[in-house]
């Protein structure tokens, strides 16, 4: 199942209308020159065009206010594996919304089931990114799920689509998916700013780091196969403006190697889905370790898990192919049976 499958089918029942957010509000023109024709986009109701960073970071705002206010509580990973899930999550154009009304039908005991099937759907394709991501959707598998905790999470759910996830993150293009990195402000707005002082997490501002970018790396220099590698690659900012660059000059981040690692375990599964979400490729590892303390910088335990990951992928669906053949052995088995007793 390739990244782009993942969509859900349409709701029967129709979903109200969704305002428009405020901060999305065109104010009217001062002059006929301000009068411009809008660039083609499928954001919704006819959303003005923006800077996809601020997007980004008013749906951060928002997912945050929307988890506090409903008292989701201390387990950040809950409103991060939220909007992860439905980051991976793809919105063609020719449902229109749909996909969108359908999950805002979704009851609050309904939403994790969906979110692990979103997960276990890029697991087939890629185990080892989501088993890196396991922070972000362990929380789904809980059995007692605290209901004022659903809540919050429906809550954080209405919140990032109404102000537009799926318009930063539902194109088929991986382009204008990657223009933006929604899980980096989410992470460090939702932690305490204490907390981040003794992890020393200071994530590099998406603006910062295309500027870097466009310095260093030219077509000349960006050979295919090259190693890119980030000893502390947080959600993976410094890729996504790498593999943007590399877009602009018509190459294909798949033709290189990427590997990031982080010693903070939850910064690492927000790299892991945002290397899905960037489309990244297939030589594209992220790892979870000290890179001063390991002399490779954890490379060759991030490849050793990876491993790990497709053998136990493989051996998954190897039993649940048995299970279905012989399933349908039986059912030929009684129709046969049927027909000569008959």
């Amino acid at each position: 199942m390739s990244d782009d499958d993942m969509a859900l089918p349409r709701a029967a029942a129709p979903a109200a209308d969704r305002p428009i957010p405020s901060w999305a509000k065109k104010a009217p023109p001062k002059s006929n020159t301000d009068l411009r024709t809008p660039a083609k986009t499928t954001w919704h109701k006819g959303l003005a065009p923006h800077d996809p960073h601020d997007h980004a970071r008013t749906i951060v705002e928002n997912v945050i206010d929307a988890w506090y206010q409903s008292y989701g509580g201390s387990s950040i990973d809950i409103p991060i594996g939220t909007v992860a899930a439905l980051a991976l999550l793809r919105q063609p154009t020719e449902i229109g919304n749909g996909l969108a009304d359908w999950i805002l039908n979704r009851q609050p005991h309904e939403l994790p089931q969906l979110f692990k099937e979103i997960y276990l759907g890029y697991w087939i394709k890629r185990p080892d990114l989501i088993n890196r991501a396991l922070r972000l959707h362990d929380w789904a598998w809980n059995p007692n799920p605290d209901t004022q905790q659903l809540h919050a999470v429906q809550a954080v759910t209405h919140r990032a689509i109404n102000q537009g996830l799926l318009d930063l993150t539902g194109h088929d293009d991986p382009y204008m998916r990657a223009e933006s990195d929604v899980l980096s402000p989410l992470l460090t707005g939702l932690r305490h700013k204490s907390d981040r002082k003794w992890r020393g997490e200071y994530h590099t501002p998406a603006c910062v780091a295309d500027l870097m970018v466009n310095m260093l790396v030219d077509k000349e220099f960006a050979r295919p196969n090259l190693a890119i590698r980030d000893p502390a690659v947080g959600s993976g900012t410094m890729f996504r403006s790498v593999a943007q660059r590399l877009r602009d000059f018509d190459l294909n981040p798949h033709d290189y190697h990427w590997y990031g690692n982080d010693v903070d375990a939850l910064a690492a599964a927000c790299a892991a889905v945002n290397t899905i979400i960037w489309d990244l490729g297939p030589r594209a590892h992220i790892g979870c370790a000290d890179s001063i303390a390991l002399e490779d910088g954890g490379h060759a335990k991030t490849l050793a898990e990876a491993k790990d990951a497709f053998e136990e992928r493989d051996k998954y669906v190897g039993t649940a192919t048995a299970i279905v053949a012989s399933r349908r052995a039986f059912r030929l088995l009684d129709e046969l049976m049927e027909t000569a007793a008959a």
